[in-house]
C-alpha cells in the first residue's frame, strides 16, 4: 500500500525540484548563483556549483 503524499510533501519536492533545474541552469550557462549565507548575499562562481 502506497502512502499519499500531504500538499506540504508536495510543495516541499516541487521546490527542491525547482531549485535543481535553476543551479543546473546557472551552471550551463556560466552565470553566478546568488545564495543567502550567514546573513549576506553570497555568489558563486558556475565552476564551484556541484
Amino acid at each position: 500500500m502506497k502512502k499519499r503524499l500531504s500538499l506540504q510533501d508536495k510543495a516541499e519536492i516541487a521546490f527542491k525540484e525547482a531549485v535543481h533545474e535553476v543551479v543546473k541552469e546557472h551552471k550551463r550557462t556560466g552565470r553566478p548563483l546568488s545564495i543567502w549565507q550567514n546573513g549576506k548575499v553570497v555568489h558563486v562562481s558556475p565552476r564551484s556549483i556541484k
